[in-house]
């Protein structure tokens, strides 16, 4: 009885000790607390809260005049309609079809491109080469599309006309379902791959130099150094891009595809993201479309998941 009267009593003071700890050190940062207080709040209001709304939302057929809480309840049946949607096939298709060409085409190229201006020599030219291809990726897509239409465009785009100044007959590239994927691929790949060299650039500068001198002493080349020193460095870094990128299976084009899908191109082109917009903005069935969004989530949180789990088994790295 002693023994146990005694465990209690310094759990107990354990206990108070840490809880001054707590007060003493919550007073001490109070000023950071209050810096990253806004941050917090963005996030817990604007992240964290819609992904809990998600479930009653998707569970009922709501009416704004009735809010979230007032809607009459339907359970799943906003996911049957989803499911059994004429076209939901198609566009799922679509969807993942276009996923897999974009992470094909556009793993790759950055990882490449960081390995190159890592090994410039001259570091003003490495500079200049950086802020070039950083600089498309901070236009917005419709500025995107402006270009793609002042290049591509039937009439007065700029690749036309030199087709027809060699009496090649014009391509309709913007409206055409067999060069529509290309086009996306295309200026996504101009878009985002300067700024996807970012997170490699870092990674390549934490390598030890003295292995690219080691190797050199030894007599490998550029190819060698980059195939047995580089390329396992960036490892770890890759397959954390590979695994994030996983989660937007479901969840690729967005604006990107939207701007550039016409009627012609819908068969190939129309996938979730455009389609939940059509069905939940455009026609304002917003259970229907947080349906369709909820199940976004869950696939791209099993396919996140997964792709750690074989990370781990086969490569001996995960995320965590």
């Amino acid at each position: 009885m002693d023994a146990d009267r005694n465990i209690i009593q310094d759990s107990g003071k354990s206990t108070r000790r840490k809880w001054l700890r707590l007060k003493r050190d919550m007073k001490r940062y109070l000023p950071l607390y209050i810096i990253f207080s806004p941050i917090f709040f963005y996030y817990i209001i604007l992240r964290y809260t819609p992904i809990f709304l998600q479930f009653p939302l998707a569970l009922s057929k709501f009416k704004i005049s009735d809010g979230i809480w007032g809607s009459p309840w339907v359970g799943i049946e906003n996911f049957v309609r989803l499911f059994s949607s004429y076209n939901f096939q198609t566009v799922l298709i679509n969807t993942v079809r276009l996923f897999g060409l974009t992470l094909l085409v556009g793993f790759l190229p950055p990882i490449l491109l960081a390995i190159m201006l890592h090994d410039m020599r001259s570091r003003k030219i490495a500079r200049v080469c950086q802020t070039v291809l950083y600089i498309p990726h901070f236009f917005s897509w419709i500025i995107v599309y402006g270009i793609a239409w002042a290049l591509f465009a039937t009439g007065a785009g700029a690749i036309n006309g030199l087709l027809r100044f060699f009496d090649i007959p014009a391509v309709d590239f913007l409206t055409n379902p067999n060069t529509f994927i290309q086009l996306i691929l295309g200026t996504g790949l101009w878009k985002g791959i300067g700024w996807g060299t970012i997170i490699y650039l870092a990674s390549l500068s934490s390598i030890d130099t003295a292995l690219y001198e080691a190797a050199i002493i030894d007599g490998a080349g550029p190819v060698q150094r980059v195939r047995y020193i580089t390329f396992p460095q960036l490892k770890p870094i890759m397959v954390f891009v590979l695994t994030i990128s996983m989660g937007g299976v479901l969840n690729v084009g967005g604006e990107h595809v939207l701007v550039f899908l016409t009627p012609a191109t819908q068969s190939v082109g129309d996938v979730l993201t455009t389609w939940i917009y059509g069905r939940g903005i455009v026609r304002m069935d917003f259970s229907f479309a947080t349906a369709a969004g909820l199940f976004q989530s869950v696939i791209g949180l099993i396919m996140v998941l997964s792709c750690n789990k074989l990370a781990k088994r086969y490569a001996g790295i995960g995320m965590w």
